[in-house]
């Protein structure tokens, strides 16, 4: 009750891209991770196939970030979210309805462009509607996502009773009606794009030495998210024998999110600058590695899912409410792509170096992984605080007032 009567308080266009939020996660992990089963069990498809296939749609998303980002800023969230939503129906309906190379191949292009038009367009629609109350907009950003994450493998799982056909219509299905609700809801803002095109865009976005080192330093919160569905998960298996242990992980941070998440960002919002509680969150997901590692067994493991899990709870909404103060309003979009495409690289190479620590720590050195997730989340931590104390980051704004676009702490 407590959040829809927050989510009550915003503009009808933000609360509209909350529930788009939960339809998007719904429709797409009630797909997605059947999806490798479906393509191996149900076509016969090799798993270098099932890669290719997998990795094309990754790869689409991650790597046009920057065209979503910049679409947003030129052509206006509104139309770029649409597009996202309508291609994403497309491509799921694709894998409903076709069985061959060519057609599976297509469908994970569309599904991943989608992914790299809405993403930034989506956040940055969000920063721009939601005013001073960006943390608590992102905050519940997180919950109807997280919300979503859970409702869609279920409801997957489910649907795989009748058949993957069905499942994959339904996710397209829910995209479509996303899709209408947006072309229906959300109201068209002007845009006011720059004099010096696309790549003047991104060479201002990417000269801008603050933003980018903040960026990189986002490695340790990306690459420790992604620990709740690979280290986590793998080492309860590990310790218990049971698959459904790795659920366990899972859920331990989604109860956490949907329980705590809103209540965190308001009452860390007025106690401090956002470049510190950044830091904070981040230390605290580096530390959440350290109870796994020191006592072996299952309590641990889920101890360290909720640290974790509170950890990023009380970074997340602030990066995203700083992200957009690093530059002017009319880059937000390019902003915001530009920051996804520099972090899913550095967190590749981060989640790299977490499979290769836990292959060599099978070897006799158990504690390796641990560690290593540790000392990435201490770094991040400390590569916040010294922007902070640099003044690089953006300024946080007092209680009650609106902080300028753009505006900078003095250093």
């Amino acid at each position: 009750m407590k959040t829809w009567h927050e989510m009550r308080r915003f503009p009808l266009a933000v609360r509209l891209l909350l529930v788009n939020q939960l339809g998007v996660n719904t429709g797409f992990y009630l797909l997605i991770p059947y999806l490798a089963t479906h393509l191996t069990e149900n076509l016969g498809l090799s798993a270098a196939v099932v890669g290719i296939v997998l990795g094309v749609r990754n790869l689409s998303q991650q790597g046009l970030f920057i065209i979503g980002g910049s679409a947003s800023d030129r052509l206006g969230a509104r139309g770029v979210i649409i597009a996202g939503c309508a291609l994403r129906t497309l491509g799921f309906a694709l894998f409903a309805l076709g069985d061959g190379l060519a057609v599976l191949l297509a469908a994970s292009v569309l599904s991943g462009v989608a992914g790299a038009l809405f993403n930034p367009a989506v956040r940055a629609y969000l920063a721009q509607e939601a005013g001073e109350n960006k943390a608590e907009a992102f905050a519940l950003f997180n919950v109807f996502a997280t919300t979503g994450a859970l409702i869609g493998p279920l409801l997957g799982s489910a649907l795989l009773l009748v058949d993957f056909r069905t499942s994959a219509l339904t996710a397209a299905g829910i995209f479509a009606v996303l899709t209408v609700a947006q072309a229906l809801v959300l109201p068209a803002r002007k845009t006011e794009p720059s004099g010096g095109g696309v790549l003047g865009d991104w060479r201002e976005v990417l000269g801008n030495r603050a933003f980018l080192a903040f960026a990189l330093a986002m490695v340790g919160m990306f690459t420790l998210e992604n620990q709740l569905y690979l280290l986590l998960p793998d080492r309860a298996r590990e310790a218990t024998g049971w698959d459904g242990a790795a659920g366990i992980v899972f859920l331990v941070g989604t109860v956490a999110n949907l329980a705590l998440q809103l209540r965190i960002t308001r009452s860390l919002k007025t106690r401090g600058s956002r470049g510190r509680w950044v830091a904070v969150g981040l230390a605290v997901t580096g530390l959440s590695f350290l109870p796994p590692a020191l006592v072996p067994g299952v309590l641990p493991l889920l101890a360290g899912a909720l640290l974790l899990s509170i950890g990023l709870m009380v970074a997340q909404p602030f990066v995203m409410e700083l992200i957009p103060g690093f530059g002017r309003p009319g880059l937000t979009g390019t902003y915001f792509g530009i920051f996804y495409v520099v972090s899913g690289v550095a967190a590749a190479l981060g989640n790299t170096a977490v499979g290769w620590a836990m292959d060599t720590g099978e070897q006799g050195a158990a504690w390796l992984p641990w560690l290593c997730c540790a000392l990435l989340g201490l770094a991040s931590a400390l590569g916040v605080a010294w922007l902070h104390r640099l003044g690089a980051l953006p300024a946080s704004p007092a209680p009650g007032v609106p902080a300028p676009a753009g505006e900078r702490s003095k250093a």
